[in-house]
């Protein structure tokens, strides 16, 4: 059958064709290899990121912080008006994650003095130490209110008073003079009676 579309329109279809091809073609060549690097470029750098970050996880590194203990405790033995008994020759694996006390705030004789020292044990687990000459101080009496007496126990030559705390911890409560220190946390019982032997009067 013959051809019988007009000849402007043949003419409009093919410069519609010769658009489209040289479209296709211009959008070909933009699609170059260095194109190509440059648009991965960021993709690889997030998958490098994240690789590295699982990488150092499972390397083990290590998330406990310690804490520098000395200064803190030589406060409160200067400040407190009792004998400062403190954790004295713990095993390896004992850190000290935290520390706090309110000695700077003693600045008179027969001031109340806390201290309070947190422990990250070798078993993973948290164990705290708290010694005070006032038993309403936030240290002492955080763990003591609510807790229920379970009899006494001999830990290191000394006679402690077995506790479950209001959270269902065990805790240690030793009274010498003035002075009382608790001892409790998350540890197991041997950790925790550990701790509690450890408990020395201060020497510098």
């Amino acid at each position: 059958m013959p051809d019988t579309a007009p000849q402007g329109q043949q003419a409009r279809d093919d410069v519609t064709a010769a658009v489209v091809r040289s479209s296709s073609q211009e959008r070909a060549a933009t699609f170059t290899a260095a194109n190509m690097v440059r648009s991965l470029l960021p993709l690889t750098v997030i998958v490098l990121a994240l690789v590295g970050l699982v990488a150092l996880r499972q390397n083990g590194a290590d998330p406990v912080r310690e804490v520098e203990t000395t200064s803190g405790t030589q406060l409160a033995a200067a400040r407190a008006d009792y004998d400062l008994l403190v954790p004295q020759g713990l095993p390896d694996g004992w850190r000290a994650t935290s520390i706090r006390t309110d000695a700077g705030e003693a600045t008179e004789a027969g001031d109340p003095v806390t201290l309070s020292i947190g422990y990250y044990t070798p078993g993973e687990e948290y164990a705290g130490f708290v010694v005070g000459d006032e038993p309403r101080a936030e240290g002492l009496a955080t763990v003591v209110d609510g807790a229920s007496d379970d009899g006494a126990v001999e830990i290191g030559g000394r006679r402690w008073e077995q506790l479950t705390t209001a959270r269902g911890e065990v805790a240690y409560r030793l009274t010498e003079g003035p002075a009382t220190v608790v001892v409790t946390g998350s540890a197991d019982d041997d950790e925790l009676r550990t701790l509690a032997a450890s408990v020395q009067p201060y020497s510098a």
